[in-house]
């Protein structure tokens, strides 16, 4: 199992309708094989040191089977539809793949 960390800056003013495009789309991920989960989070105020808050970065938890199901995953209909609908909308993203030691 890997899990992934996905750091999608949404530009300013679009949270909302980045959000709402995101979320029609989790149910075709999670019936894609080799999807464990996958959760659209944003930053909480806490107070705790040295927490860094960004209202405009949304962060996706993921875990999959697999690189292969991960690949497989980024390259399907849906995520090319959902890429291209929100396209205009992300100033820039990042991931970190990971596994447990």
């Amino acid at each position: 199992m890997i899990s992934v960390i996905a750091s999608i800056h949404v530009k300013e003013g679009q949270l909302d309708k980045f959000i709402e495009i995101f979320k029609s789309n989790i149910p075709a991920v999670l019936e894609e094989k080799g999807c464990i989960e996958y959760i659209p989070t944003v930053d909480m105020p806490t107070g705790l040191p040295p927490q860094e808050l960004n209202k405009n970065v949304v962060t996706i938890i993921e875990k999959w089977r697999s690189v292969e199901d991960l690949k497989a995953h980024l390259s399907s209909p849906h995520m090319l539809e959902y890429k291209e609908k929100t396209n205009d909308l992300v100033e820039s993203m990042a991931i970190k793949v990971l596994k447990e030691v």
